[in-house]
């Protein structure tokens, strides 16, 4: 091991209803009904662990992005959000492919739950993590010094206020469970689609909790033609 190096491990895994890469939100925050639950390993389920947690609303995730490892990193990337065309540093992003592939997610913190099979677990809100990702650290949101009211957002900002209208018909809501229904809503409404296609025959898929979404857009209107459930 060469000197200075570091050796990180998982300290938790979070479980969501993202079960594939498709359709997550591209940033957290922007479904706050979607639940994650955060589920530490074993050495770290002592819960002097997180005392003095349930003092704080939001919480930082520094997580691993583990279905996007590569043996080498490009210094620049081509954000979706701008057509998938145009060039960026890689710093200069929030792309999973990174020289490192550490992601940083702030979520807000539910509530604890003591269980009897994964001792304390952490329920949050809001998160844009894949199923069973790893999570290296935890800390605590601080308002007074991680709240920036005057930060500019980039080529990002551009498309902040960006939201399709979803129609869902009734009898595929029906087959939606009732907890998952606003989650879902707020993914469809950030659109998953990449930037760069826009083709208005063309239905996507994608995996949300038990079901297989299905939905074509229009337009600005996004319709839901299927949800097969999967359980």
């Amino acid at each position: 091991m060469e000197k200075n190096s570091a050796v990180i491990k998982p300290v938790a895994h979070i479980y969501t209803d993202f079960k594939e890469k498709f359709g997550i939100p591209r940033q957290s925050g922007l479904s706050p009904s979607s639940r994650g639950k955060i589920v530490f390993e074993p050495e770290y389920r002592n819960p002097d662990a997180i005392r003095g947690i349930d003092g704080f609303s939001h919480l930082w995730l520094i997580f691993d992005f583990s279905e996007c490892h590569t043996d080498g990193c490009s210094l620049t990337v081509r954000p979706p959000r701008l057509g998938g065309n145009t060039r960026v540093g890689v710093f200069a992003s929030r792309s999973p492919f990174r020289p490192n592939s550490l992601g940083l997610s702030s979520v807000r913190l539910v509530g604890a739950e003591k269980t009897k099979a994964d001792g304390i677990v952490l329920w949050v809100a809001g998160a844009d993590l894949l199923d069973g990702t790893p999570i290296y650290d935890i800390k605590p949101y601080i308002p007074y010094s991680d709240c920036h009211t005057d930060a500019a957002g980039g080529y990002a900002a551009e498309h902040e206020s960006h939201r399709l209208k979803i129609e869902i018909p009734p009898q595929i809501l029906e087959a939606i469970a009732l907890d998952k229904r606003a989650a879902l809503v707020e993914c469809l409404e950030s659109d998953p689609r990449p930037s760069y296609i826009d083709d208005e025959t063309r239905v996507y898929s994608m995996r949300f909790a038990d079901y297989d979404i299905h939905f074509r857009v229009i337009g600005e209107t996004l319709t839901v033609i299927g949800a097969d459930c999967r359980a």
